[in-house]
């Protein structure tokens, strides 16, 4: 069968796959997979080069000039411990990947700010993907401590967003 006397509801339609691929380009997807039935489209394309894993702050070695060896070492830091106020709260956090947003619109005020209290059903942002809004609620009653996440901020599944204080 030739590729122009496919039906254009031919899920193997040409044009089709292509404006597929253009929206994987567009959205950045790096997998797309689609069934109807029993015919199954599945695409995938080479994301980006992953990333050098990070190296840690890069500090020049202190070579003293002359003088004793210190007698005695110097203790290490303290482990960093989590303050006492922090273990007690809950943490909201992202249930998917997308760009979060603290209001309805540019021009609208935060849905929640540090000291706002919140129940589980008081929406605390909204999280958009793929020009789909999705609305976040806070899903725990109690007071915001923290604000964890900016507005215009990507996010990534299960990234906190906001500390809470629960009531």
């Amino acid at each position: 069968m030739e590729e122009n006397s496919r039906s254009p509801t031919d899920p193997f339609d040409i044009q089709r796959i292509h404006y597929l691929v253009r929206l994987m380009k567009r959205y950045d997807l790096t997998e797309l997979g689609l069934q109807n039935g029993q015919v199954r489209i599945r695409l995938r394309r080479r994301g980006p080069e992953p990333a050098a894993p990070p190296v840690g702050p890069v500090h020049p070695a202190v070579v003293p000039a002359v003088g004793p060896a210190p007698t005695s070492p110097t203790p290490p830091p303290p482990a960093e411990s989590v303050p006492p106020a922090a273990a007690k709260t809950a943490v909201i956090e992202s249930p998917m990947v997308g760009t979060f947003y603290t209001s309805s619109a540019p021009d609208a005020p935060p849905f929640v700010a540090t000291g706002s209290v919140v129940h589980p059903e008081t929406i605390v942002g909204i999280i958009e993907a793929m020009k789909v809004f999705t609305e976040i609620p806070a899903g725990v009653s109690g007071t915001i401590v923290e604000v964890l996440a900016k507005n215009g901020q990507p996010v990534e599944f299960g990234q906190p967003l906001f500390r809470v204080l629960p009531s």
